[in-house]
């Protein structure tokens, strides 16, 4: 039979390390983040999304085949009423109803397409954050610990969002792009020769270059507009979830200034975004306009060049309406591109807001899995077999730390945590008792020493009961037996009071192994005297094992006491 067993050997750390961000721009970073997120878009060639990718640019070439149809009708129109030709007209004109339907059928196809790849990327990047955020310590250390990432959650949820829904607004413009643009440009060139082709060519990369220099300054403000969009959601959850809290400090006022101050800072920075965007569009509209006098210059090339002058004034203008509509057409394919400098620049600031928060989960969730040689969910340690052991936690000479100091907390603590035999931890407020239980949790580093952990956490081993229990959505019987999975078809989530919570909390004690040992944080903080006499004597009878932290002098009355551990701050000698 094999027993859970991990060594933990301690070195002196610094905090978790910060990765450094750079300032967002349109760089090579950029890309690279761009290209990992389409690797998690696109896992394979006959995944989903591929194929409904390869479904949407086969609508778009047959939308782009009737539309080249319907914009030479004009010239047509234009050859039949010159010659009267009425039969040739009513033919024509059945046609061109045929195709303008078979036109709004396939772009009603392409928007449809378009929306089911948003809702599609969106499940693929965001459970792909999920997996990561939820794997190990990774969501404790984003959260707690880690302070150059900002605001995770809305990373994940609001951002990955827009992100998806930006992208797929421009799918279907940029895989259709390069037909679009090689047909055009040599119908444009067989129609205006070469000048015409050129001088389009020659106005496009203008208006890149240019939007590229307005589109730069964007990127970053965007990227800080998103991070005070999350602090200023943040302070209304904050206030949300501690509203009676603040209402007995009669806190409103208070509240109202700090919650305006950071609405101005997100105003502040929304109007500097603004002002950048403003350059842009007026980069964007002067192109798209001048784009539609730039069309009658190619056409006037060969017409001044005398290469028409044979032709009849009907026959010149059908030529003309044909000839237009392609160089036109050319014109607005490249001008399309350029309208889409504004969704590049909001794509280009969640691209770096979601590859930064991807690459940091990444790195964490490698250090985190070598430096424990394994899992460190429940379910990892429900795997192994349900052997009892005597002993759960061996220290020799621990030492740690507060991540966030250089003090140590505790210094060369030795301790051995044997089944049946009760500990007390006592000491004042700050003085390192819930910081032991964070090392042994492995939710923090330690300083120096080693501790080894011979049994296994979930309830045939170890239990840690928070002073705040945690209660999230689910049933009564999921909150009950959490965090054991379940599923049941229908929420509950009205556990409103602290002491209820507390209580609940030790229900999920009771319907575990009577051999568990619990680590409990002042989980009766809330609770009544009385009511703490009666859980903790359950527990005992139960035969499960308490170390217990607290300050209360009633849980000496209610332990039966084998060991008593006082933690003094800024250094506990060794026991």
């Amino acid at each position: 039979m094999r027993i859970a067993s991990v060594v933990v050997t301690c070195r002196q750390v610094p905090g978790t390390p910060s990765i450094p961000s750079n300032v967002p721009r349109l760089d090579r970073q950029f890309l690279r983040r761009f290209c990992n997120i389409q690797k998690i878009l696109f896992p394979s060639w006959t995944s989903q999304n591929v194929l409904m990718f390869a479904t949407l640019l086969f609508v778009t070439l047959c939308e782009q085949m009737i539309i080249y149809q319907v914009g030479i009708i004009p010239s047509k129109f234009y050859g039949v009423l010159a010659d009267k030709d009425f039969t040739g007209f009513k033919n024509l004109t059945l046609l061109a109803v045929l195709l303008i339907f078979m036109n709004s059928t396939l772009k009603s196809m392409d928007q449809y397409i378009s929306n089911l790849m948003y809702v599609s990327w969106r499940k693929s990047l965001t459970q792909c954050l999920h997996r990561h955020y939820f794997q190990d310590r990774v969501y404790y250390i984003l959260n707690v610990l880690h302070k150059d990432i900002d605001n995770p959650d809305q990373r994940i949820s609001q951002d990955v969002e827009r992100f998806c829904k930006q992208l797929s607004t421009m799918a279907s413009r940029l895989i259709i792009s390069p037909f679009t643009l090689a047909y055009y440009t040599f119908q444009c060139f067989y129609s205006s020769g070469w000048m015409g082709p050129v001088s389009i060519f020659f106005y496009f990369v203008i208006g890149t270059i240019v939007n590229k220099v307005l589109m730069g300054p964007i990127v970053h403000t965007l990227v800080l507009q998103e991070k005070l969009e999350g602090d200023f959601r943040f302070k209304h959850m904050q206030i949300r979830v501690n509203a009676e809290s603040a209402a007995f400090y009669r806190a409103g006022k208070v509240e109202h200034m700090r919650t305006n101050r950071r609405l101005g800072s997100l105003l502040e920075t929304q109007k500097n975004l603004m002002t950048k965007e403003l350059w842009l569009c007026i980069g964007v509209n002067t192109f798209d306009y001048f784009g539609s006098i730039l069309s009658y210059m190619v056409i006037a090339i060969p017409i001044f060049a005398g290469v028409y002058d044979g032709l009849t004034p009907g026959e010149l203008s059908t030529l003309i309406s044909k000839n237009g509509f392609v160089s036109i057409y050319l014109i607005n394919c490249f001008s399309q591109l350029i309208d889409l400098s504004s969704t590049v620049s909001d794509v280009a600031g969640y691209t770096h807001r979601i590859g930064e928060l991807h690459e940091t989960m990444q790195k964490l969730e490698r250090k985190h899995y070598d430096s424990s040689g394994g899992g460190y969910d429940l379910d990892s340690d429900l795997e192994l077999p349900n052997t009892p052991v005597d002993i759960a936690f061996i220290l020799q000479k621990l030492s740690y730390k507060s991540p966030c100091s250089d003090e140590l907390l505790v210094k060369d603590l030795t301790l051995k945590i044997v089944h049946g035999t009760n500990i007390l931890v006592v000491g004042n407020t700050g003085t390192g008792k819930t910081s032991l239980l964070r090392v042994l949790n492995k939710l923090w580093d330690c300083t120096s020493g080693s501790f080894q952990m011979l049994s296994s956490f979930g309830p045939h081993g170890i239990l840690f009961l928070p002073q705040k229990p945690y209660f999230t959505d689910g049933t009564l019987r999921e909150q009950v037996i959490y965090p054991l999975k379940n599923v049941y078809p229908f929420m509950y989530y009205e556990i409103h009071f602290y002491l209820e919570m507390q209580r609940l909390s030790f229900a999920r004690l009771f319907i575990c192994s009577p051999d568990l040992q619990v680590f409990l944080d002042e989980a009766t903080s809330a609770l009544t005297e009385e009511v703490e006499e009666h859980l903790y004597r359950t527990c005992i009878q139960l035969g499960m094992t308490l170390i217990s932290l607290g300050h209360r002098s009633s849980l000496k009355k209610v332990m039966k006491i084998h060991q008593s551990l006082t933690v003094v701050y800024p250094v506990s000698p060794a026991l």
